[in-house]
C-alpha cells in the first residue's frame, strides 16, 4: 500500500501530513510555502508510493463554501495537471485549526510555539489526515 497525503492549503503556506505505508497513522511531513507545494509532492511521489491526496476542504459553518475555495480549486486543478495519475479527494476541514491549537495546549506547548502558524497548520493536515483514514475504516 502506498501512503496518503494530506494537504491543508492555505494562500501562503501548506501543511502537509503523510500515513504510514499501513495507512494507520498519521504523521506530519511539515510546511511548505504554498507556492512551492506541487514541486514539493513531485519530489516526494519520486521516492515513495502514494495512494491519495486529501485536501482539506474549507467550508463555512453553513456549509457553503469559504472564500478560500477558489484558491484550494486553483491549486488541486494544477496538482492534478501535474500529478495526474494520484486521485485527489477532499476532505471537510473545519475545526481543525481549532482541534490543532487544542491539541497544542494539551500537548503543553509554550505560547510563543504555539503561535507558530506553520506548526497550526501542519498539526490541521495531520488532523485532517487522520479523520478522512478514520472514516474509511467504517465504510466498508
Amino acid at each position: 500500500m502506498g501512503r496518503i497525503i494530506a494537504i491543508d492549503y492555505g494562500r501562503k503556506r501548506t501543511g502537509l501530513a503523510a500515513s504510514d505505508t499501513l495507512q494507520m497513522i498519521a504523521n506530519g511531513l511539515g510546511t511548505v510555502p504554498s507556492g512551492e507545494v506541487v514541486q514539493y509532492l513531485s519530489d516526494y511521489v519520486r521516492k515513495e508510493p502514494v495512494d491519495t491526496f486529501v485536501v482539506g476542504l474549507p467550508k463555512q459553518m453553513n456549509n457553503e463554501p469559504s472564500e478560500n475555495m477558489k484558491y484550494v480549486e486553483a491549486f488541486v486543478s494544477h496538482l492534478k495537471r501535474i500529478i495526474p495519475n494520484i486521485p485527489v479527494v477532499y476532505y471537510d476541514e473545519r475545526f481543525t485549526s481549532v482541534l490543532a491549537h487544542r491539541a497544542m495546549i494539551d500537548g503543553g506547548l509554550k505560547k510563543k510555539k504555539r503561535q507558530d502558524k506553520g506548526l497550526v497548520d501542519e498539526i490541521s493536515a495531520v488532523i485532517i489526515l487522520q479523520a478522512y483514514m478514520e472514516s474509511k475504516k467504517y465504510q466498508l
